[in-house]
């Protein structure tokens, strides 16, 4: 199981603790589960922090 899978589950299980909640719970989980994807992908190395801050046109001035 790689690591964005991990992330993945764990971001959801943190998510369920607040299922209680209604569609308000609903959005929780989705989010959380969101960032631990992209956690996971950080951790597994297929993604750099720096790919959300650096321009897209990867000019320099």
């Amino acid at each position: 199981m790689s690591m964005a899978v991990v992330g993945l589950l764990a971001g959801m299980a943190l998510g369920f603790a607040g299922y209680f909640g209604g569609f308000g719970a609903f959005l929780l989980v989705a989010a959380l589960g969101a960032i631990g994807f992209v956690a996971g992908r950080i951790f597994d190395g297929d993604l750099e922090l720096g790919d959300f801050f650096r321009p897209r046109d990867d000019r320099r001035r």
